[in-house]
């Protein structure tokens, strides 16, 4: 206990170690699907599919993905929001032996050419609305097929007519692609008759189940190999955490998307392995979650700070029942002593703060669900099976209570390694210690903090975003002399990006230019908000940019701002 101490705060019922099965991650949905075959897996606006019916609709894609010839260990791209298509091909490439990369659909070319270059994909699944962006960079990758979907395909009559019009309107244009060559359709796959298992074999502790990419401090994201045991044990703690019982009563709001680790183990990976309905919401605005929560009678909401604060300003929110939430764990950003207080208002359910990276799966901590037990301010304790600590910045030293050092962390839901990148494995993994890049500290209590980053990396609305990555698009204007990209707080987002600009001598540019110039290289998400042009920015001696410096300076110029409010 001397070395845990958290674990005399663990809630009655918590064990300091779990059983975890032996299984990989394609068994849980077979598991699921003979235990519960009638009852409801997913619910999408309207339309819904039994466990029966995901099992055999992920049986005929992993056949379809064989004959296509994907073997077992190849890569297979992901490029869909929270659909039926989502959770079928997320099983239907691990049922075929093949290895996940999920792929944000909100990637550019730039982004797009250079995951499907680095995975080495040999497949990619995506919306058709996305065909064009992957026909322009496929000639650069490995990319042998493309499968595509659209929203409508799993719309319930009329709504699978009056959507294409609609999305026609939003993107002006209408994508039509033929069941033919290297192009199928997700449609015609699943006209097939359904087949027997396919036999595969795996090493749940070492074979890959998911490649999931994550921001680097080059500017250039990393893949994270994320083995089937990694998954199962963290979705278990998770199970445990939430002191669900494995009744598979729950329904779960799937807001979180799938292609973010976060949401793949808590809502996807959960769901299934307790056989709960997920109910995917593809777009998380508002209204729409608000909608859901209340007609779908949701119990468990995994979301972000940015989530919850949506609900909570929204103008109608007392027009809504939410009192079917029971749970709700809040990762991404730090969550708000105020945004938990009005939300366990509004609903009489519990919410809590955790942590977690994509390298561990992603969660490590959270607070216990008991009121009293719980800290604000705190990530919580570290989960079952799960050893941290905080160690210096110079020695690599454990410090005691109460000392800031860098947080590291070990257990089963930590990474293999980073995809063919042994120097930045072997510094972020220690003799089995996986070393955050989070600056914090543990109290007498065993319960951790964080107060910097190590890395400077922005969250955003949930999103997380490399400012690396930002001024290496910006350094490409020929106006820009210099730059440095910030996180500056922001009361709704969390943080907010902002780029500091020094000009080339003569040079000119407007933020309306290079807010043009940012979109049509970076996701909507990583493009500045706001552009603040400088003559010259803080450096040290030896030159380099102090980043902090420059954030330091935005937080004082805001505490002035108030106070002259």
């Amino acid at each position: 206990m001397s070395g845990k101490p958290w674990l005399k705060f663990y809630p009655e019922g918590i064990p300091p170690s779990l059983e975890y099965e032996d299984i990989p991650l394609p068994d849980t949905l077979r598991n699921t699907a003979q235990k519960y075959p009638d009852r409801v897996a997913l619910h999408f606006m309207g339309y819904e599919m039994t466990f029966k019916q995901l099992y055999e609709a992920v049986l005929k894609l992993a056949n379809y993905l064989r004959e296509l010839g994907i073997e077992k260990g190849d890569r297979v791209a992901i490029m869909l929001p929270n659909t039926p298509q989502a959770v079928i091909s997320f099983y239907g490439v691990l049922f075929a032996g093949g290895v996940v990369v999920e792929t944000n659909p909100m990637y550019t070319e730039r982004e797009l050419a250079y995951q499907l270059k680095d995975s080495g994909a040999k497949a990619i699944i995506a919306l058709e609305i996305l065909y064009p962006r992957i026909k322009r960079v496929e000639g650069e990758t490995d990319l042998e097929h493309i499968i595509i979907t659209a929203i409508k395909d799993y719309l319930p009559f009329p709504k699978n007519l009056i959507y294409p019009i609609i999305q026609k309107r939003q993107y002006g244009f209408s994508v039509k692609v033929e069941h033919k060559g290297n192009q199928h359709l997700f449609t015609e796959i699943m006209k097939r008759s359904i087949p027997d298992e396919l036999d595969v074999t795996f090493d749940v502790n070492h074979d890959m189940a998911c490649l999931q990419y994550t921001g680097g401090t080059t500017g250039f994201p990393k893949g994270v190999m994320l083995t089937h045991k990694n998954l199962i044990a963290n979705a278990k703690m998770c199970d445990v955490w939430l002191m669900r019982g494995n009744n598979g009563n729950d329904v779960v709001l799937g807001a979180l998307p799938f292609f973010h680790v976060y949401g793949l183990t808590t809502v996807m990976i959960l769901s299934v392995m307790n056989g709960a309905k997920m109910v995917l919401i593809p777009k998380p605005e508002p209204e729409t979650l608000l909608k859901a929560i209340e007609s779908q009678q949701v119990t468990l909401f995994p979301g972000a700070p940015t989530m919850y604060i949506g609900l909570l300003n929204h103008p109608d929110l007392e027009k809504y029942d939410l009192s079917s939430i029971e749970y709700c764990i809040s990762g991404s950003a730090p969550l708000p002593k105020e945004v938990q207080d009005k939300f366990e208002k509004a609903t009489g359910g519990i919410i809590v703060e955790g942590y977690g990276l994509t390298e561990s799966s992603p969660v490590t901590h959270a607070n216990p669900l008991d009121r009293e037990k719980r800290r604000i301010g705190s990530i919580g304790l570290p989960w079952p099976d799960t050893d941290a600590a905080v160690v210096s910045l110079e020695n690599d030293e454990k410090l005691p209570p109460g000392e800031i050092g860098e947080i590291i962390v070990k257990g089963p839901q930590v990474m293999m390694g980073y995809w063919n990148r042994p120097e930045e494995t072997e510094m972020t993994l220690k003799n089995g210690w996986l070393y955050t890049g989070d600056i914090g500290y543990m109290d007498e209590d065993g319960y951790f903090y964080i107060v910097d980053r190590k890395k400077d990396m922005i969250i955003a609305s949930g999103f997380n975003i490399y400012p690396r990555e930002i001024e290496e698009v910006l350094y490409e204007h020929s106006a820009i002399k210099e730059v440095a990209v910030a996180g500056v707080p922001d009361p709704y987002r969390g943080e907010t990006v902002k780029a500091y600009i020094v000009l080339k001598e003569g040079a000119k540019v407007t933020e309306e230019e290079l807010d043009r110039f940012c979109r049509e290289r970076l996701a909507a998400y990583k493009v500045p908000r706001i552009y603040e042009f400088r003559d010259e920015l803080p450096k040290t001696t030896v030159g380099k940019i102090l980043r902090r410096q420059l954030v330091e300076e935005e937080k004082k110029k805001m505490a002035e701002e108030q106070v002259k409010s």
